[in-house]
């Protein structure tokens, strides 16, 4: 029977930091077991410093997973001290990536964190977050399947691919996977809401070595019910949009409807409408009927607060399939294959639509500049029944009657893989053929036609006119109703087929053991088409134009080499050469790995990465507005409104239209790991490892900050009037453009601490404590004007997914009892605090109402520990009953004004904003 050589193990450890490089072996089975012992055996006798490679590696059991008591991959991923700034959690519903979800080691972005399945790649999800970086979706992982799942921390891979800057994330499913086992769960949360259940069914048959075959498949089912933030109303300030009862402004960064100085006013369910002649808005009447605020605008504005109708969590349903068979041909070879298969709905709520946006879309012959500001062409026509100034007059207001805004992500997801391997004159070889694809179709309900809009509201020989706005939107006509409303579409999809070879052997003895080889090959081509919305091409929807359209083709090779120069001493190397279609790069690996005595390991790897530029980022016909939260320099230089300014243009959240840009150049990278494996005692295990990576000719838009100082930005016309002068193109910013570009380098430092004890109880069974420390020492990034950002322990990088922050300390400890049939596990999560400013030096990026630092009075978001219960206990021989209970303590997140991924509260803790959960379930074993 063909089984693996042991220097082939060893070079797949080594190399890739797990053992997927060979996935679907017939030997893999016994090897998962291999792997497993390994780690579970930490600290006794079979010392982990002796089998420790020389990259850092955190390694994720399925017992891991179980005791944390979540529910998803990407829920537990995104726990990891680990996971930093640019992951995309499930509740970000207005991100451009809403109903997918992403996990960004060392904080570099998901497009920089490479994740495989069975150590291959996936399809990318059909929409770039930040409209920009395309990444793996982690929602299409089924969860019951994860047999393990193993991160690569180091950065860079010779075997998996120099785009993973970051780091890996290999999940490795069930194989060789006999019986039929059933599982069912069941969540709420303590206010009774957000309840999940998931069902799913794995079933294997066949034993490879006496039967010749293996085949599994599984079929998980799950759903999980939408929040509102209006659901939270009471849980101090989670889901508020109104923090005035905390000592802020009332036009923070949720709030609309006021009205802020002369020639300027926020759109407002009542309506707004502008006086010819002082130029000041006016409300019109009926807002008690419609905001819910009770304490209103002093200025008499009709304010709300976007809580009246967003979603905290989204509403979810899903079904993933997933199968894998294994033939033997003969004794040295074997035939696999596998299939898997996602489906997911994702619904969020978002707030009604503003009348006057300012939207942006590719230039064409009949508007040159491609932007429309519809807060100058929207107007109250003279003969409106509700505008008493006799001329057509200017006019805000949010369309509480249209609705709010749906917005509905459908993602099919599939991914087929056919393979053969086993071994040939010496070689152990793999190869195989991948199709992987991803179907995704957005819905957007309840947008405005635009040319409807300005024909009823301004336009007396329209049939649609006069559109009642406010408290009379009553009188309107079911036919101007349905005119009116869009729902814009979008159907994307990507591809991915990969053609790959591998193989490995022994090569020649060295003193410390057999030095080995392994070479690989590997075709992949790319394909990466996401329309924009219907209706946004040419601004006639309230929406901006966001698309990218592009495919590429990679050739590469690789080699590596592993050798044990003396039994104490182990060196590696690796090259990889990659063929893009106008780029090419070589990059190398090199890891060292010291053992001068049984209990002690040094260690440390120096890699180089390269990315090419995206089909979002460098597609001729890719553009796309987003948005974050910036200070004005023209409004409030130094952090202080000028006369005629206000608050709100100190955290004011601005659009930025990014253009693909064919010229860009690939990103490039080095990485450093230094550390070491320390196993004082049996029952004693400690790794210490300091990393660096340095990205240099980084990819990334201008600065939104640096693209709001631009004379080019377009801004209203309420400028100020500075020394009795009207200063020109002083107005509240509306939008910028902010390139996609080649910017210096982002360098990121810091340390990586594990530590594991475990106790001896007798009787009472045994006690394992696991601590997972990351500490980011600095993460600078650096513009090529030479102005240098220090992100680390701030609230920034705010360009980046839902501006959630930099923390410098996240903590994951672990301390488990099993004793029998039963299993108690606690886990403790930290965040650590950060300083409320954009980058290290910056002003406070937040004020109370009497101009204070907040959300503290050192400028400081408070860190955040929250303690997870789960339990499992074997209720007879088949059966396994579970349970957990998120955030035991219930407590409450830090209420942060900065972030836009929460309303209130950090993306980070969502935990603390949903509140105490429990969840309860069953798992039945048939044999």
């Amino acid at each position: 029977m063909y089984s693996e050589k042991t220097i082939a193990k060893s070079l797949r450890i080594l190399f890739s930091g797990s053992l997927v490089l060979g996935a679907g072996l017939a030997a893999l089975p016994a090897m998962a077991q291999e792997k497993v012992q390994r780690v579970e055996v930490t600290g006794t006798n079979i010392k982990r410093a002796e089998a420790e490679t020389a990259s850092p590696i955190q390694l994720i059991s399925r017992a891991d997973i179980d005791k944390s008591g979540k529910a998803t991959v990407a829920e537990y991923l995104q726990s990891l001290s680990a996971d930093g700034a640019g992951s995309l959690p499930t509740g970000f519903g207005n991100g451009f990536a809403a109903g997918s979800t992403a996990i960004s080691l060392r904080g570099l972005g998901a497009t920089s964190t490479l994740v495989l399945l069975n150590g291959r790649r996936m399809a990318s999800f059909g929409r770039a977050d930040d409209g920009q970086k395309t990444f793996t979706d982690l929602s299409t992982i089924p969860m019951e399947l994860v047999e393990r799942i193993e991160i690569l921390k180091d950065g860079s891979s010779a075997v998996y691919g120099a785009d993973a800057i970051a780091g890996v994330v290999n999940i490795i499913l069930k194989q060789n996977y006999q019986g039929i086992v059933a599982t069912a769960s069941a969540g709420t949360s303590k206010y009774h809401d957000n309840n999940q259940t998931k069902a799913a069914l794995t079933a294997g048959f066949g034993d490879y070595d006496t039967d010749r075959y293996n085949v599994m498949a599984n079929f998980e089912v799950y759903k999980s019910n939408e929040i509102y933030n209006k659901d939270r109303a009471g849980r101090d300030w989670i889901g508020a949009g109104d923090l005035r009862p905390w000592g802020y402004p009332m036009a923070t960064q949720f709030a609309s409807g006021y009205i802020s100085g002369n020639n300027s006013a926020a759109a407002s369910p009542a309506g707004s409408i502008r006086d010819p002649k002082t130029l000041n808005y006016v409300s019109l009447p009926g807002c008690g009927t419609l905001s819910t605020t009770t304490n209103q605008d002093p200025n008499g504005g009709c304010l709300w607060y976007q809580d009246q109708f967003r979603s905290m969590q989204p509403q979810i349903e899903g079904v993933n399939i997933a199968s894998r068979g294994t033939f033997k041909i003969s004794e040295d070879l074997q035939a696999y294959a596998e299939f898997g298969y996602s489906s997911r709905k994702t619904g969020f709520s978002l707030t009604p639509p503003s009348i006057t946006p300012t939207v942006a879309f590719p230039p064409n012959a009949g508007n040159a500049s491609g932007v429309i500001n519809y807060g100058t062409s929207i107007l109250l026509a003279a003969t409106h029944p509700q505008n008493p100034y006799g001329v057509p007059v200017r006019v805000r207001y949010a369309a509480f009657d249209v609705g709010a805004q749906r917005r509905n992500a459908d993602n099919d997801f599939s991914r087929l893989v056919v393979g053969l391997k086993g071994a040939y004159a010496g070689w152990d070889f793999d190869t195989a053929i991948l199709h992987s694809e991803s179907k995704l179709k957005l819905t957007y309900e309840n947008m405005l036609n635009m040319s409807v809009l300005k024909a009823a509201l301004g336009d007396p020989t329209s049939q649609y006119f006069p559109y009642y706005i406010g408290a009379q939107a009553n009188k309107n006509s079911a036919a101007l109703y349905n005119a009116l409303r869009r729902t814009a579409i979008a159907d994307g999809s990507t591809s991915m087929d990969i053609i790959d070879f591998k193989a490995s052997r022994e090569l020649m003895k060295l003193p410390g053991g057999s030095m080995g080889l392994a070479v690989g090959a590997e075709y992949r081509k790319e394909s990466y088409d996401s329309p924009a919305l219907s209706g946004t091409e040419d601004g006639s929807i309230n929406a901006s134009y966001v698309a990218a359209k592009g495919d590429e083709k990679v050739y590469a090779l690789y080699a590596e080499v592993l050798a044990p120069i003396v039994k104490s001493l182990e060196a590696s190397a690796a090259v990889r050469y990659d063929k893009y279609t106008n780029f090419n790069s070589t990059t190398p690996k090199l890891g060292l790995k010291w053992t001068p005595m049984k209990e002690l390991a040094l260690r440390g790897t120096y890699s180089e990465g390269f990315r090419a530029p995206g089909a979002a980022e460098s597609g001729s016909t890719s553009q796309s507005t987003g948005s974050a939260t910036v200070r004005d320099p023209v409004r409030c230089p130094n952090g202080t409104p000028l006369p005629g300014a206000t608050a709100t243009d100190c955290s004011l959240t601005v659009a930025a239209v990014k253009v693909g840009d064919p010229s860009l150049q690939p990103e490039k990278s080095k990485g450093y790991t230094l550390g070491m494996v320390f196993d004082p005692l049996p029952n004693t295990s400690i790794a210490l490892d300091a990393w660096k990576i340095k990205r240099s000719n980084e990819i990334n838009p201008l600065a939104y900050a640096e693209a709001a100082a631009l004379p080019t930005a377009i801004r209203q016309d309420n400028n100020l009037t500075i020394n009795g002068v009207v200063v020109p193109n002083t107005g509240t910013l509306l939008i910028s453009k902010a390139p996609y570009r080649n910017s210096s380098f982002t360098e990121v430092r810091g340390v990586d601490l594990d530590a594991k004890q475990r106790f001896a109880l007798g009787e009472y069974g045994k006690l394992t404590a696991d601590l997972r420390w990351t500490h980011v020492i600095s993460w600078k990034r650096v513009e090529k004007s030479g102005v240098s950002y220090e992100y680390a322990g701030t609230h920034g990088n705010c360009d980046t997914s839902n501006c959630a922050g930099t923390p410098a300390d996240k903590v994951n400890f672990v301390l488990g009892w099993d004793r029998g049939d039963w299993n108690v596990t606690g886990n403790v999560n930290y965040r650590g605090k950060m300083k409320n400013v954009y980058f290290e030096g910056d002003l406070c990026a937040s004020q109370l109402a009497n101009g204070s630092p907040a959300p503290t009075a050192d400028c400081t978001l408070a860190s955040f520990t929250t303690l997870d219960l789960s339990f499992r206990w074997k209720a007879m021989k088949n059966l396994e009953i579970f349970g957990s209970v998120q955030n035991v303590f219930d407590k409450v997140a830090p209420l942060d004004p900065l972030t836009y991924g929460g309303m209130s509260y950090n993306p980070m803790d969502a935990s603390g904003a949903i509140g105490r959960y429990f969840k309860v379930g069953a798992k039945y074993t048939f044999k």
